[in-house]
């Protein structure tokens, strides 16, 4: 990782998302951005593909929270409770109220390296499938899109944007285990421990990572983004 790098810069908005945590089965913890697995998912819904597996960078942060009572309809897996019409019974096992943490005003910057990530960015200016982040309701909106460079960095402004365990040493950065990717048939999924800052950290030493010298992808953060592209 020597030379700079031709990507597209893209900015989407959601006014409501909510991120539930898998790892915690049976309870519905929130997480406070995106996995990658669901940004990849919203590529997909773009340009209409099974998938999409290039390496992209990303930076998400949302300004505010709130809970939700959601009712829940499990599918028996004996079939003693069947769905009707998308409904099961009241009971063990059955219909349920939970609380869902969601978060408002999310902010996504999503960066697209090389031919494959021009081919996305012309995706969305038409996408093929509504594009939208975590539940079904929670739309997207699609802002910026722009051309830039990415240069190899030794030093960038940490915050935001997902970076790898050995990305960086800031010390308020906290680890999150995010699905990478998740198979078509939606029966694997690929786990992976990531850097996240809730809030600007300034400029840092950082490894492995690129620099977009145009862009802060936090309104209280100086610009010179750090990022890193993320494998499926």
């Amino acid at each position: 990782m020597t030379e700079p790098l031709s990507a597209w810069r893209v900015v989407f908005y959601a006014p409501v998302a909510s991120f539930r945590d898998p790892l915690f089965p049976g309870l519905t913890r929130g997480l406070p951005v995106p996995p990658p697995s669901t940004v990849r998912g919203l590529l997909a819904a773009a340009t209409g593909e099974p998938s999409e597996s290039l390496a992209f960078g990303m930076a998400a942060w949302s300004e505010g929270g709130g809970t939700d009572d959601e009712t829940y309809h499990p599918i028996s897996a004996s079939g003693l409770n069947p769905s009707v019409a998308g409904r099961v019974r009241p009971g063990k096992g059955g219909m349920t109220i939970r609380s869902r943490p969601f978060l408002t005003g999310v902010h996504l910057t999503v960066w697209l390296p090389g031919p494959d990530g021009a081919r996305i960015a012309d995706a969305l200016r038409r996408p093929r499938w509504p594009l939208r982040l975590g539940r079904s309701q929670d739309l997207v909106h699609v802002g910026e899109r722009t051309r830039v460079t990415l240069n190899p960095a030794e030093e960038a402004a940490v915050g935001s944007a997902l970076a790898p365990l050995s990305g960086h040493d800031v010390p308020s950065a906290t680890v999150h285990r995010l699905a990478a990717s998740v198979s078509t048939d939606r029966m694997a999924s690929r786990w992976t421990d990531y850097l996240w800052c809730d809030i600007p950290a300034g400029r840092h030493p950082v490894r492995g990572a690129y620099e977009d010298a145009t862009c802060r992808a936090h309104p209280g953060a100086e610009k010179g983004q750090a990022l890193w592209l993320l494998e499926p």
